[in-house]
C-alpha cells in the first residue's frame, strides 16, 4: 500500500540580516507538524526557503556596497544566516528554495506568460501607495492613519508603467473559498479577509515593476520585473517541478499542500495565491493556516523597532529542544503570544524540569536502585495483578484504547494502575485530534496531563515504601515501575516531533528500542521488554535559577548588541553651510599645557592652565576626565578656540574650548584631544 503523501510549507523568508525568535516560531511549528506526519508513517515533503527579490533588497545591497546577489548570498549562506539558524533549530526540511535559483526564475517567467496569454494579465499604469518594507500595494482607503495597515510604516506615492492581474475576476470564487470551505484557518482570519478585502471590492493587482531592476524579468517585455509576491508565492509549486525540469514531484501526488504562514501575509496566501492558481487552472492548496505573532512589550518583534530576541542566545543558554518546546507549548498557535524570558524559564522549570525531567529521573533511578538497572518484569501476581495481566494482553491485541471496567474498591492501589494505563492508552487519539486541528499547544497539553498523572501515581503507590519489604512487595513494585516506564515511553513518542534529540535520550534511559518508538506502539501497552537496561543518565532538563539566568541573558544580549555595531561610527557631517567670513571670526590657537588637575566635586571636568603665547596664562575647563588623566596631559601641545565668551563651570571661569574629535566605537563614545607637533610655538594661529 502506497504511503500517504503530505506536503507542508512555511513562507519563504525575506533574508533579513537579523533573524529573531519570531522567524523561528513559524518554522519550528511547521517542522513539528512535518515530524508528526512522518511519525504517523506518511511520506512527507517539507519546504522552506528565502524570498530574495524586491526593491528593499536592491536598496540594502546598494547601501552595503555589494550586488543584490552578493547581499542575499551572505545572509542566506553566511555565518549566522538562514541556513545556520535552521540547522541550529534542528529543522528537518526536505527541500530549500531560493527565489534566485535558475529553475524558479524560469518557472515564474512561464507562469507570468501563461497568465498573460490567457487574458488575466494586462498592461497599464500604476498610481497609488506602496509599502517598501512589506512589498505591498495599497489604495488610499486601505491605509490606516495614512500608513501601511500591515506594518504601520509610511507608504510612498508610486506611479509607473506596470502589468495588472485581473484579481477582481476571481472575487466570487475567492469569497466562496473563504466562506464556504475550511481552506483558511483559524476562522477569525476568514472574517478579516472578507471584511477588509472582499466586501469593499477586490481590485486588480499590480504585478510588475519598472522602477527598479532586482527581480525576475518579464521575458516578453524588457524593463519590467515580476512583482515580488507573484514570484514568492509561486515557489510552492516551482519547488515541486512545476514548469521546470529540476524536479518531477508536482504530478506525483505531492500537490496540493498545506501552507503555514504568519497572519500578516494571510492576504497574499488566501486571496492572491488561490486566484493565481485559478488563473493557471491548477488545484488550490488544501489548507492555509495563519498563525499569530510573538509579541515583545506589546508589539510585534521587528529589527526596525529594535525589539528582537536572539534565538542563538536562547538556544545556547537553555538548549534547542527546550526552546522548541516553549514556542509550541506556551502560545495558542492561531493567536498572538507575549514572549518574555521569565515565561520561557518558568515553562522550562514547570513542564520540563519538574514534570517530565522529574518523572524520568525518579523512575530510572528507582529501577537502578531496586532492580539493578533492568526493566522490571512480572514475578508472581496477586489476584488483582492477574487482572492487570489480562488488561495488558487486551491492550496488546487491541492496538488502541481499552474499555476498562473498573470495579475495584475505593482506595485499592490497583485502581491507580488502571487510571494511569487508561490515560496513557487514550492519549494518542486525543493528541492526534489536536495535531490534525493545527493546535500543537493543545496536543502538548494532552501529553502533559499524562505526565502529571504519572507523577501523581508515584506519590499514590509510594515505591520507596514498597521497597522496604522486597520479599513481600517486590512483584508489586515491579509492576509500579513498569507502568511508569511504559507511560513515559508513550509520552516520549508523542513528544518526539517537538523535542527530537531529548526524546532519543529519554528512550535510551528508559530502555525503549526501535519497536517502542513508533506511532502504532503509542497506542499499545506492554511494549517494553522486561530485562532491558534502564539507566538514570544525566538530567534531561535541569532546573534553572531564574534570577541568575535573567542576568546572564541581559548581559549576553547587551554583548551581542555591541558586537553587531560597526567598529567605528562617525557623526554625520552637517549640511548647513557656513560662510567664509563667519568661519574666519573663530580664533584657533596652539596652546601648551603647563598644568592640569581634576576639578573637585566633578567626575568629568579637568582644569587646564595653558600657555597661549600672550604671556598670560589661560584657564580652560574641559569635561574629558573619563578619557584622560590630568598628569598625562602636562606638556602636551593642543589646539583651542580662544575667542569664545568666558563661562562659569563649577564656580570656575573657562576661557575658550579645547578641540577634540569624537566617534562611537562598539557602542561607546570615544574622544581624542587634537594634539599637534611640539615644535609649533604657543600662540601660533590655525589657518
Amino acid at each position: 500500500m502506497e504511503k500517504k503523501k503530505f506536503y507542508i510549507t512555511t513562507p519563504i523568508y525575506y533574508p533579513s540580516d537579523k533573524l529573531h525568535i519570531g522567524h523561528t516560531y513559524c518554522t519550528v511549528a511547521t517542522d513539528a507538524l512535518a515530524r508528526y506526519h512522518r511519525l504517523r508513517g506518511e511520506e512527507v515533503m517539507f519546504l522552506t526557503g528565502t524570498d530574495e527579490h524586491g526593491q528593499k533588497i536592491e536598496d540594502k545591497a546598494r547601501e552595503a556596497g555589494v550586488t543584490p546577489k552578493e547581499f542575499v548570498d551572505r545572509i542566506v549562506e553566511g555565518p549566522g544566516g538562514v541556513l545556520d539558524l535552521w540547522k541550529l533549530m534542528n529543522i528537518s526540511n526536505d527541500r530549500f528554495i531560493r527565489t534566485t535559483d535558475d529553475y524558479h526564475v524560469q518557472s515564474v517567467q512561464r507562469i507570468f506568460k501563461r497568465m498573460h496569454d490567457n487574458g488575466d494579465i494586462y498592461k497599464g499604469t500604476y498610481k497609488g501607495k506602496y509599502c517598501k518594507p512589506c512589498e505591498s500595494f495599497w489604495t488610499e482607503s486601505q491605509l490606516k492613519d495614512g500608513c501601511c495597515p500591515d506594518c504601520g510604516r509610511e507608504v510612498q506615492d508610486a506611479e509607473e508603467e506596470a502589468y495588472f492581474f485581473r484579481l477582481s475576476k476571481y472575487a466570487g470564487r475567492i469569497r466562496d473559498l473563504l466562506e464556504n470551505t475550511d481552506f483558511l484557518e483559524p476562522r477569525s482570519r476568514v472574517n478579516e479577509m472578507v471584511k477588509n478585502f472582499i466586501d469593499p471590492g477586490l481590485e486588480d493587482l499590480c504585478v510588475s515593476r519598472t522602477s527598479f531592476s532586482w527581480g525576475i524579468p518579464v521575458d516578453f517585455d524588457p524593463g519590467h520585473v515580476v512583482y515580488v509576491w507573484v514570484d514568492a508565492l509561486s515557489n510552492y509549486i516551482t519547488a515541486l517541478g512545476y514548469e521546470n525540469d529540476r524536479y518531477h514531484d508536482y504530478e506525483q501526488g505531492w500537490w496540493p499542500g498545506v501552507n503555514i504562514v504568519g497572519k500578516e501575509i494571510v492576504r497574499f496566501h488566501s486571496i492572491i495565491w488561490p486566484a493565481i492558481l485559478m488563473s493557471l487552472g491548477e488545484p488550490l492548496p488544501k489548507k492555509c493556516f495563519g498563525h499569530g505573532w510573538l509579541l515583545l512589550d506589546g508589539g510585534k518583534m521587528s529589527k526596525s523597532k529594535g525589539n528582537v530576541v536572539d534565538p542563538y542566545i536562547l538556544a545556547e543558554k537553555f538548549g534547542v529542544d527546550a526552546l522548541r518546546f516553549f514556542l509550541m507549548r506556551t502560545f495558542p498557535f492561531g493567536s498572538d503570544g507575549n514572549f518574555s524570558n521569565e515565561l520561557l524559564i518558568q515553562t522550562i522549570n514547570t513542564d520540563l524540569a519538574n514534570d517530565l525531567g522529574n518523572l524520568v529521573s525518579r523512575t530510572t533511578a528507582m529501577a537502578g536502585k531496586y532492580f539493578g538497572g533492568q526493566l522490571p518484569g512480572d514475578a508472581g501476581a496477586t489476584e488483582d495483578e492477574q487482572y492487570l495481566d489480562q488488561l495488558y494482553a487486551q491492550a496488546r491485541e487491541g492496538g488502541g484504547a481499552v474499555n476498562l471496567a473498573l470495579g475495584f474498591p475505593e482506595g485499592d492501589p490497583v485502581k491507580y494502575d488502571v487510571e494511569l494505563i487508561r490515560a496513557a492508552l487514550e492519549l494518542r487519539d486525543k493528541y492526534e485530534a489536536q495535531m490534525e486541528a493545527f493546535a500543537p499547544h493543545n496536543a502538548l497539553g494532552e501529553v502533559f496531563k499524562v505526565i502529571q498523572r504519572a507523577n501523581k501515581y508515584i506519590d499514590e503507590t509510594a515505591p520507596w515504601a514498597l521497597a522496604k519489604d522486597m520479599e513481600q512487595n517486590g512483584p508489586r513494585l515491579a509492576h509500579v515501575l513498569y507502568n511508569l516506564l511504559e507511560a513515559t515511553r508513550i509520552c516520549g513518542i508523542l513528544l518526539t516531533p517537538f523535542m527530537p534529540e531529548s526524546m532519543e535520550k529519554l528512550f535510551a534511559q528508559t530502555g525503549a528500542g526501535a519497536e517502542g518508538r513508533t506511532w502504532d506502539s503509542a497506542a499499545r501497552w506492554g511494549v517494553l521488554r522486561p530485562g532491558t537496561a534502564v539507566t538514570k543518565g544525566e538530567n534531561l532538563f535541569p532546573r534553572i535559577d531564574m534570577d541568575q539566568a535573567i542576568q546572564e541573558l541581559e548581559a549576553a544580549a547587551e554583548a551581542a548588541k555591541k558586537a553587531a555595531l560597526p567598529d567605528i561610527e562617525l557623526e554625520p557631517q552637517l549640511e548647513t553651510p557656513v560662510d567664509f567670513d563667519t568661519f574666519c571670526k573663530s580664533d584657533f590657537r596652539v596652546v601648551k599645557v603647563k598644568a592640569c588637575e581634576a576639578v573637585k566635586k566633578s567626575a568629568k571636568l579637568l582644569r587646564f592652565t595653558l600657555d597661549d603665547g600672550t604671556g598670560t596664562d589661560r584657564q580652560i575647563l574641559s569635561g574629558i576626565h573619563q578619557w584622560y588623566e590630568p598628569e598625562d596631559l602636562v606638556g602636551k601641545t593642543l589646539l583651542a578656540i580662544v575667542n569664545l565668551p568666558p563661562r562659569k563651570m563649577m564656580g570656575l571661569e573657562s576661557c575658550g574650548m579645547l578641540l577634540s574629535a569624537v566617534h562611537t566605537e562598539k557602542g561607546e563614545e570615544a574622544l581624542h584631544l587634537v594634539m599637534v607637533d611640539d615644535a609649533i610655538p604657543a600662540g601660533a594661529k590655525l589657518c
